[in-house]
């Protein structure tokens, strides 16, 4: 029988701190106690934000808190053609579209709509959904706009995607999501619309490489923060799309702050590596972040 797999896939565009220690803490404890496994993944699509300096980072904070991993490291800069292999199934399938629209411009437009009293729909993450005014675009327009060099997304046909899966999927949750889900949990892709699956730029999303990057890795249990609960939902549509084995996913609590912010890179919260550097102990660590 093989044994489970386990992954921790973080991105190197900025310091580790003591949310994702607990995550990486969580997930590899849980591998040993299964005989599993384990992965470290560089999560670093988003080249112009990601830098070196900051894997070695996320090496030497690992290895200081006494985690292990398999090596070789899969980054995801290096497997791109992946994820346009992926990408291109959905496209033969008629599942995906360009999408012309701004960030400007979508703002201006929720902005009007919400000014006339007209309410519009949002993610779980709270962006508003796009309006898909290009679903329709006559093929050849949008080759021509590509082709003219006009920024653009790939954008999933929410709608259709769920036709053709046959409805939305469910998922195994072996931990729990922000209202307490457990268990057999039914998700609902639709609340995110069209979901971007690649950019111009970026022949890829969030959304879309880490399901390529599990099935490829062959993961089997999936362990992160009930931040990313919700995105499941999208995660499992594109599997039951793409053919790919659906994993068990474990989904923990958040480390937040005094004021119950989630701790984030952008607002510079205290680094594993600034710790460290002020005589933090690996024992003091599991102590901060609420493990025995």
């Amino acid at each position: 029988m093989s044994r489970p797999v386990f992954r921790f896939a973080p991105s190197p565009n900025g310091e580790l701190h003591l949310g994702h220690a607990y995550s990486a803490l969580v997930d590899y404890e849980a591998a040993q106690a299964a005989d599993g496994r384990f992965l470290l993944r560089i999560e670093d699509i988003d080249v112009t934000r990601c830098r070196p300096d900051y894997v070695e980072r996320i090496f030497e904070d690992l290895a200081w808190l006494g985690i292990r991993w398999e090596e070789p490291v899969r980054r995801q800069s290096e497997h791109f053609q992946d994820y346009r292999a992926a990408l291109g199934i959905l496209q033969d399938r008629g599942l995906v579209y360009p999408a012309f629209l701004s960030r400007g411009e979508i703002r201006a437009r929720v902005e009007a709509a919400e000014a006339a009293g007209r309410p519009w729909s949002r993610d779980p993450d709270g962006a508003p959904l796009y309006p898909g005014d290009d679903r329709a675009m006559e093929p050849d327009r949008a080759a021509a706009l590509i082709t003219a060099g006009r920024p653009f997304a790939y954008r999933l046909r929410m709608a259709e995607a769920l036709a053709t899966a046959g409805g939305p999927p469910v998922f195994r949750e072996h931990g729990s999501g922000p209202a307490g889900e457990t268990g057999v949990v039914a998700t609902d892709p639709a609340r995110w619309g069209d979901v971007i699956l690649a950019r111009r730029e970026i022949p890829t999303s969030y959304h879309l490489s880490v399901v390529v990057d599990d099935a490829a890795q062959g993961v089997t249990h999936v362990v992160r923060g009930q931040d990313l609960f919700h995105a499941t939902s999208v995660h499992r549509l594109l599997q039951v799309l793409l053919g790919l084995p659906a994993p068990v996913y474990r989904h923990h609590r958040l480390i937040v702050d005094e004021n119950g912010r989630k701790l984030s890179k952008s607002q510079r919260d205290t680094s594993l590596r600034a710790l460290r550097e002020a005589g933090a102990r690996p024992e003091d660590i599991r102590r901060m972040v609420g493990l025995a």
